[in-house]
């Protein structure tokens, strides 16, 4: 019986491919009709390649054809990066607002601490009106000190005096240590029991220094003038700090020996003047008026002369008031 042959494939390819080849061309028109339908905004695709490259560190220079802009005569115009003062000779600006499309008219503006967004001459104002009311608290705590130790000021043994913000309250060798001695006499503690009552209610770090004239010491109990000084500092602290009413981190002892007369030493009364110890309250600014300060510092470096303020009481670290 003969053997029937199998039908040979047909040549070509699937009949399937032609459904799968049209499908294909037609989700390729599908997507670029979508395409051409779509919009970029090309302002939120440069944020956010600018966002990225923040977040890996990356800088970015933009070259300018132009100087920076500022105020003038004519007319206020910023740009929206502001010019900062360097060592080279390279005209820098410093912007998060690459992608503004027009320039910043009107007043510089700027933030204070509380995140209040004002101009640059209100900010000030404000920042005046701030370190004037600190001097003023300044102010009545030393003539609550002068009131209470009316008696001592009357008899010539203590002055009190205020600039700023800090309190000096000056304790002459007359009346509180016996000539060459670091020992308080006994009349003159009470006089201490009420400062010390009274800087309960004073804020501010206070440093005890102690002074002499530049007549070298001839005691045997103290090698030098330095010993002296800190001797009697010390005293005064240790008074000062008894019964633990004020907090001993708020102390400092200094001794100065005859590194800082207070009148010339020409005098036995100009000496005599000499021979003290200072009781210096220094209050310094909240954290508040601090960052205030130095952000207006950063735009008018001579600002610190115009609010009359000492570079002594301008901490890098503001914990240190």
């Amino acid at each position: 019986m003969p053997m029937i042959e199998e039908d040979e494939a047909a040549p070509g390819a699937p009949a399937w491919m032609a459904t799968f080849a049209d499908l294909m061309s037609l989700l390729m028109c599908f997507f670029v009709l979508l395409l051409s339908f779509s919009e970029m905004d090309l302002q939120k695709y440069k944020q956010v390649a600018g966002s990225m490259k923040n977040a890996f560190g990356v800088q970015n220079q933009v070259k300018v054809m132009d100087i920076p802009k500022g105020t003038s005569i004519i007319a206020q115009e910023f740009s929206p990066g502001r010019p900062q003062p360097t060592q080279v000779d390279t005209v820098n600006q410093f912007t998060t607002e690459t992608t503004k499309p027009s320039l910043q008219v009107g007043n510089p503006t700027a933030l204070t601490a509380d995140g209040k967004e004002v101009d640059s001459e209100q900010f000030k104002q404000l920042v005046e009106e701030k370190v004037k009311q600190l001097k003023e608290k300044t102010r009545e705590d030393a003539e609550k000190l002068r009131d209470l130790l009316g008696k001592e000021i009357d008899e010539g043994k203590i002055d009190i005096e205020s600039h700023n913000r800090s309190i000096t309250i000056r304790i002459r060798e007359k009346g509180s240590f016996p000539s060459g001695s670091a020992d308080l006499n006994p009349d003159f503690i009470p006089a201490i029991g009420a400062l010390r009552g009274a800087l309960q209610d004073i804020s501010g770090k206070i440093a005890v220094e102690g002074h002499t004239d530049d007549v070298p010491i001839t005691s045997g109990k103290f090698r030098s003038n330095w010993d002296l000084s800190s001797s009697r500092a010390l005293s005064v602290t240790h008074e000062l700090v008894n019964d633990n009413v004020l907090e001993s981190d708020r102390f400092m002892v200094v001794g100065r020996a005859d590194t800082q007369p207070f009148k010339p030493n020409t005098s036995d009364e100009n000496r005599a003047y000499n021979r003290r110890v200072e009781i210096v309250i220094r209050q310094g600014f909240d954290d508040s008026t601090l960052t205030d300060i130095k952000q207006l510092q950063r735009d008018n470096p001579d600002v610190m002369d115009e609010l009359g303020i000492d570079a002594d009481i301008m901490p890098e670290d503001p914990g240190t008031l």
